[in-house]
């Protein structure tokens, strides 16, 4: 139940935007781009120095974009929305306590972080498309807020797991820049965090300041 509601609203507004090309002329306005899907393959940058790479990590981000043309022609807009993503990060930082204490530990097996998200884009848009055009360039630049719903530090050691809930020092608020480029169905999409992902966290008396970096494909609809 804890998504149910996010899904009725996207299925709600898809249903309100469907046709609304069909009753237009060339030269109207109109809006587009109003349903992402976002796939990226997930790292983290400014790790301490002692930290190995990210390992296999990856996030889904989807939601609603409320599209405002800006020129006549429809290929200038803004855009600002609401969506859900998740992500999931394979790493070597190992919780010790819900305070958000950190170490290094070589006998971990596995060590993931879980990610739930609000997020809410705002978006510049330029494209080449008309009322009457489905596959068309575009370039869409802007900021993305994020608000962190639920973290989770999972990792096992040996034949035991652990686990911590809602690490208190985690950075529940970030912003970050987004990127999605493309022609037709295929986009790029990149996005790079400002914030730093944890508040106030060290490991070996150095800060930890990592930030999330994505890499991935977009999808828009309708």
């Amino acid at each position: 139940m804890k998504y149910t509601a996010f899904i009725f609203l996207v299925t709600f507004f898809s249903f309100n935007v469907f046709s609304q090309r069909d009753s237009l002329n060339v030269g109207d306005k109109y809006l587009e781009d109003q349903l992402y899907i976002d796939i990226t393959y997930n790292l983290l940058q400014n790790q301490p120095k002692e930290l190995g790479k990210t390992g296999f990590s990856y996030g889904l981000a989807l939601g609603y974009m409320r599209d405002i043309p800006i020129s006549k022609n429809g290929r200038t807009a803004c855009a600002i929305g609401l969506g859900y993503s998740y992500d999931s990060f394979d790493h070597d930082l190992k919780v010790i306590d819900d305070n958000g204490d950190y170490e290094i530990d070589p006998n971990l097996s596995s060590n993931k972080i879980k990610l739930h998200n609000i997020e809410m884009p705002i978006q510049f848009r330029w494209r080449s498309s008309d009322v009457n055009t489905y596959s068309f360039w575009r370039l869409y630049a802007g900021v993305k807020v994020t608000y962190n719903i639920s973290n989770e530090f999972r990792y096992k050691i040996i034949d035991q797991s652990f686990s911590f809930s809602d690490v208190e020092n985690y950075n529940k608020w970030q912003t970050g820049l987004a990127l999605s480029a493309g022609y037709g169905t295929f986009n790029f999409h990149v996005y790079y965090s400002l914030s730093p992902m944890f508040k106030n966290a060290t490991l070996n008396g150095e800060s930890i300041n990592s930030r999330i970096v994505k890499v991935g494909l977009s999808f828009y609809l309708l």
